[in-house]
């Protein structure tokens, strides 16, 4: 299939779901992972048993988003998060699966219930304990003031940005939801993701 030819189907379909990966972000001045410069070639890993386990890996993994924060947070939409704002506007977006944890779909117009977030957001830490939240920039201030592992004020559990680590279960409801729109829509249009992470890598097969 040439560019002419997708262009045409997506132009007549109604039901289009979206696929979101790093990719698309980068334009944007987050950077993706696997490339070089990118944060898996900058960061040791931090998986989630080891955050729960160990202090240490507690401060590491908050200083790597700490470090992170602001490039993420001061980040705009580009055209490829417009582009599918605007399948939304027109009524032809069922939903947009992401990978990202930037928040940058919403920036872009997409309502919140219309985005499924698969790994999670950065934009808010929540306890793993009571689920309270908080948005990041607090939880940010927090350790760089001195609180290098942030406890929850709620209930005393561990605060860990809402995202998915590796080791950590993904969402099943959003997983279950992602499956739906997938069997739903007549184009899946997948940008910015290598397609090689499980499970979502199935989706567009």
């Amino acid at each position: 299939m040439d560019f002419h030819e997708a262009k045409t189907m997506i132009a007549a379909a109604s039901r289009i779901v979206g696929f979101s990966g790093a990719g698309i972000s980068t334009e944007s001045g987050v950077p993706d992972f696997r490339s070089p410069g990118g944060v898996w070639s900058a960061n040791r890993t931090v998986y989630f048993q080891e955050f729960i386990n160990n202090h240490e890996d507690r401060v590491e993994y908050w200083r790597q988003k700490v470090e992170s924060w602001p490039e993420m947070r001061d980040a705009k939409p580009n055209q490829g998060h417009a582009a599918f704002a605007k399948l939304h506007r027109q009524g032809r977006l069922l939903g947009m699966i992401t990978q990202n944890i930037d928040g940058l779909h919403q920036e872009s117009g997409l309502p919140d219930e219309m985005v499924i977030e698969l790994h999670g957001t950065t934009r808010v830490a929540s306890c793993l304990d009571c689920g309270q939240r908080i948005p990041m920039d607090e939880a940010a201030r927090r350790v760089r003031e001195g609180d290098l592992t942030p406890l929850c004020e709620t209930c005393g559990g561990f605060l860990k940005p809402a995202t998915v680590s590796f080791g950590q279960s993904m969402p099943v409801a959003a997983m279950d939801r992602a499956w739906r729109l997938c069997q739903e829509c007549e184009i899946f249009i997948a940008v910015g993701s290598s397609l090689v992470v499980e499970p979502a890598a199935s989706f567009p097969a």
